[in-house]
């Protein structure tokens, strides 16, 4: 088994590296185009704004390499957000693979932008509940529900925490910060061959 960890531009590819690190898989962090279609797992992990992160992949010519990838994809925050058609953040045009759009939360008194911390995830799948368990987030963006949400959060109404599509999976939270809950969404993914 191999995974390539994607250097989108962003940070947090370190966390990521010693979460694979630590269930004991090779891995290598890259923008090679060849490592990554050769790869049996991929990562876009998930620390960065959606502009700059476009930005990186189409200088690389990386956003039409992702997008025709057949094996299993997990982005994560960002990298689940890059997924969509449009990102409010910056106004951008991002890979399309889930035809929604990405919106900004609205803080309130109650309610403060970016959401940082840990939240309830609740997976709509029976066969997955075993997942549900608070993960850690840290994001000021979000996708509302949807026929490809598999999972939901709230934050003052439900959003999208999980989504998957064909090979593309995408968490909002950041499973490399969230214990040992993150450590079996992570191994969830990393069975999906």
């Amino acid at each position: 088994m191999s995974v390539a960890i994607v250097d989108c531009g962003g940070a947090n590819l370190r966390s990521v590296a010693t979460s694979i690190e630590r269930l004991h898989i090779p891995y290598v962090i890259t923008d090679n185009s060849d490592e990554i279609i050769n790869a049996q797992y991929v990562i876009l992990p998930g620390v960065g704004s959606a502009q700059n992160v476009m930005k990186h992949l189409e200088s690389k010519n990386l956003n039409n390499v992702i997008t025709q990838l057949k094996q299993p994809v997990l982005g994560i925050c960002i990298g689940m957000q890059i997924l969509f058609n449009y990102s409010a953040e910056g106004n951008t045009k991002c890979l399309g693979i889930f035809d929604e759009n990405i919106d900004m939360f609205s803080e309130s008194n109650l309610l403060k932008v970016p959401q940082m911390g840990w939240n309830k995830v609740e997976f709509s799948d029976a066969k997955l509940k075993k997942l549900n368990d608070y993960y850690y987030f840290a994001n000021s963006f979000y996708a509302k529900t949807f026929d490809s949400t598999k999972a939901m959060s709230d934050y003052g109404s439900a959003f999208s925490s999980v989504v998957q599509k064909d090979n593309f999976l995408g968490c909002q939270f950041h499973p490399e910060k969230s214990a040992e809950a993150g450590v079996r969404f992570l191994k969830y993914f990393l069975t999906k061959s």
